[in-house]
C-alpha cells in the first residue's frame, strides 16, 4: 500500500511538472538584437484576457492573432532598442496625468493617488507599476512607428470642401442640437446612512430657505460653497442637453425642473443622484438643425464644418497608422531569423 501511496504522488508530480515545463517552452521566438522567447505561458495570459473581453473560446485562428500581435510588439520594441527609440518618464506621466483628469472629471474633484490606482486596476486588472510599463510600452512603439515612417505622416491630406459638405449632406439628420441649458448648481452630498442623509437634507433645506428665488442669493450661496470646508459644493455645472442620455445620467426630475426654468431663475429642492441639489438657469438653447458654419456644441468655439473637417482628418491619419504599422512590422518580420514560430507547442 505504502510503495502504491508513493507511485502515485511521484506521477501526480511528474504531471505537474510537465505541465509546468509545457507552459515554459516558446510559442515563439522573436530576434533582432537577442533572442527573446514568447512562452506558453505568456500566450494563454493574453489569451485569457482575450477571451474575458469577447465572452468566449478563441478558435486556434484567433489564438494565432493574438501570438502576431505578441510578436509585432516585441519586434517593434527590440527595433527600437536598436535603433535609440525611447520615451522619458515625463511622457509617461504625461498619459496617466490625463487617466487622472479624465478621472477627476467624473469626481468632480482631483482623485488621491488610492483613487487613481483603483480606477486603473479596476479597468486593466494592472497594479501601477505594470500599468506604466504597458503605457511606455505603447508610447515607444507609437513613437517608433512615427519616426520611421515620418514621410506618410507628413503627406496626408487635409479633407477638401466637397469631402466636407459631402459628409455634411450624409449626416445632417443626425447634426440637431438638443434643447440645452447651462446652470450654476448648489449640491449637499447624500451620506451612506439615514442619519447622515437627515443632516443632507437640513442643511440643503436651510439654504434653500435663505436663497427663496432671488438669483443674487443663490450667487452669494454658490461663493461661499467654493470655499474650503463649507460643508457643500457649488459651482458652475456646465451645458446639459436634456434628453434621454442625459436624463440616464442625471436623473429624470433634473431635466424636468431645468426645463420649467427661465433663464435666471433658481429652482426648488432637487433630490438628484449623488445629493439635493439647487440649480439656476444662466444659458439656453433651442433645439436646432445645424448648418455648416453653425457652432457644433454650446461653449465651444469649433463650427459644424471644423467638426467634420476634424473628423474626416482623424479618419485619415487612422488609415495612414494602419498602414505604417503594418508595413513596419512587415520589414521587421522580412528579417532573416528574426522570427520563429514553434506552432506544435502551442496546440492547445
Amino acid at each position: 500500500m505504502k510503495r502504491i501511496a508513493f507511485l502515485s504522488v511521484f506521477f501526480l508530480f511528474s504531471a505537474g511538472l510537465a505541465f509546468s515545463q509545457a507552459d515554459l517552452q516558446p510559442a515563439a521566438m522573436v530576434e533582432l538584437i537577442r533572442k527573446e522567447p514568447i512562452t506558453v505561458r505568456q500566450l494563454r495570459a493574453e489569451v485569457d484576457k482575450m477571451e474575458k473581453t469577447v465572452g468566449r473560446t478563441l478558435n486556434k485562428a484567433e489564438r494565432s492573432e493574438v501570438l502576431d500581435a505578441m510578436v509585432n510588439e516585441r519586434l517593434v520594441l527590440q527595433a527600437a532598442e536598436r535603433d535609440k527609440v525611447t520615451v522619458t518618464a515625463n511622457e509617461i506621466n504625461k498619459q496617466i496625468d490625463d487617466i487622472r483628469m479624465q478621472l477627476a472629471q467624473v469626481l468632480g474633484r482631483n482623485p488621491t493617488d488610492a483613487e487613481l490606482n483603483s480606477a486603473i486596476r479596476e479597468q486593466t486588472g494592472l497594479e501601477m507599476p505594470a500599468f506604466r510599463e504597458q503605457v511606455r510600452r505603447g508610447l515607444i512603439l507609437q513613437k517608433y512607428i512615427m519616426t520611421k515612417k515620418e514621410n506618410l505622416f507628413k503627406n496626408i491630406a487635409p479633407p477638401t470642401e466637397r469631402e466636407i459638405t459631402d459628409m455634411y449632406n450624409l449626416t445632417r439628420s443626425q447634426l440637431v442640437r438638443p434643447d440645452t441649458v447651462r446652470f450654476s448648481m448648489i449640491q449637499v452630498p447624500f451620506g451612506n446612512d439615514n442619519a447622515a442623509r437627515t443632516r443632507a437634507r437640513q442643511e440643503i433645506d436651510r439654504l434653500a430657505r435663505e436663497i427663496g428665488t432671488n438669483p443674487s442669493k443663490f450667487d452669494e450661496v454658490v461663493l461661499r460653497g467654493q470655499a474650503p470646508n463649507s460643508g457643500f459644493m457649488a459651482g458652475d455645472g456646465g451645458y446639459l442637453p436634456l434628453n434621454l442620455e442625459a436624463a440616464q445620467v442625471v436623473g429624470q426630475e433634473f431635466i424636468t425642473v431645468a426645463r420649467s426654468l427661465k433663464q435666471g431663475e433658481v429652482s426648488k429642492v432637487i433630490e438628484g443622484r449623488p445629493g439635493f441639489q439647487i440649480i439656476k438657469i444662466t444659458e439656453t438653447y433651442s433645439q436646432k438643425n445645424l448648418e455648416l458654419d453653425d457652432i457644433f456644441q454650446p461653449g465651444s468655439s469649433v463650427t459644424v464644418r471644423q467638426f467634420i473637417r476634424n473628423g474626416l482628418m482623424q479618419r485619415k491619419q487612422g488609415e495612414v497608422v494602419e498602414q505604417a504599422t503594418k508595413e513596419i512590422f512587415d520589414e521587421l518580420r522580412a528579417v532573416r531569423g528574426a522570427v520563429e514560430i514553434r506552432e506544435r507547442n502551442f496546440a492547445w
